[in-house]
């Protein structure tokens, strides 16, 4: 399997075991973020709330984590919109040092029960309607220790306009339906410094592809283009 990498074309040797084999994703190419201590320190962390259950999504993980750490030199707050049990999130914290900031806020956006009913208008949606159970104070004790993070149960999109956000520097969408997916990004677009980066966890995995449709569409119209990323997430940076 190794061997279908590369054909024989190549004028020097070139190593083909694989580096990665996790989350949908093989490579043979450098992966040497594994190896990075505060890496796998924010990972560990960010696993032990038990947002991805037994399954292991390093490299979607450092995607996150690169973008995090990209924010964390422009001005602006970090936006999770779709926190689960805070797993993203915790990492995020770890892997920034988010106690040190106490300029910058990170806010998390989530109903912690699930998807509301009035959302579950698409396959995927409905794919995740029994998977979530209520995970609020499971987040609040993860996060007591930063003052700086904004715990804030409500359905997105409508709750976003009872937080005054002025400035963001890093914004994480996963909602697993479309509508508040869309309405998220149109909400905090403005909002965004320029050099920042939304991550779209959901946006390339073909069994979400109406989210990647709806997605695209905002993209056009607003004359930008999402990079879709082998992890099955979608990266775009304002500029």
């Amino acid at each position: 399997m190794a061997r279908l990498f590369w054909p024989h074309v190549s004028p020097v040797p070139l190593p083909l075991e694989p580096t990665y084999v996790a989350d949908g994703l093989m490579t043979a190419n450098g992966s040497d973020f594994l190896q990075d201590e505060l890496f796998q320190r924010s990972y560990a962390s960010g696993k032990a709330t038990g947002s991805w259950w037994n399954h292991d999504l390093q490299w979607r993980a450092y995607v996150v984590c690169w973008a995090a750490m990209h924010g964390k030199s422009i001005e602006g707050d970090f936006v999770e919109c779709g926190v689960h049990k805070g797993g993203y999130s915790r990492m995020l914290a770890e892997y920034i040092g988010l106690e040190q900031l106490p300029h910058k806020k990170l806010y998390l956006f989530d109903t912690y029960t699930g998807i509301p009913e009035r959302h579950l208008d698409s396959p995927s949606a409905k794919a995740f309607a029994s998977v979530y159970g209520d995970s609020y104070q499971d987040v609040l004790q993860t996060f007591a220790g930063y003052s700086n993070a904004v715990v804030v149960q409500g359905i997105v999109p409508d709750v976003l306009r009872d937080v005054d956000i002025e400035r963001v520097c890093y914004l994480s969408i996963d909602l697993n339906c479309v509508g508040p997916s869309v309405a998220a990004a149109e909400h905090f677009w403005p909002r965004m410094t320029i050099g920042a980066a939304i991550v779209l966890d959901d946006y390339n995995f073909r069994f979400f592809a109406d989210q990647k449709a709806a997605l695209d569409n905002w993209a056009r119209n607003i004359g930008v283009q999402i990079l879709s990323l082998p992890t099955g997430q979608g990266l775009l940076i304002k500029s």
